[in-house]
């Protein structure tokens, strides 16, 4: 799966996450612009992980901060 279909992928995946209706571009941050709690986290990487059937560790959670860094770690995963 290339980067464009892995980003459509998690794009939709952000979606129910999504509650205030933020546009999602590559500088989106999990955090500041989404607002994510550490549940919604916790909830948003199990629907991840799920979907392209990888394991995020907690480390590499700690250095994706935005949908950019996600795409690219989710893509290296693949292998």
């Amino acid at each position: 799966m290339d980067r464009a279909e892995t980003a459509a992928k998690i794009a939709a995946l952000i979606e129910p996450f999504n509650k205030k209706g933020v546009a999602i571009c590559d500088a989106t941050s999990f955090a500041g612009d989404l607002e994510f709690d550490s549940l919604t986290v916790m909830d948003f990487v199990a629907a991840i992980e799920d979907e392209f059937d990888i394991i995020i560790s907690m480390n590499q959670q700690a250095e994706i901060e935005n949908y950019s860094q996600l795409i690219d770690a989710v893509v290296k995963l693949q292998g």
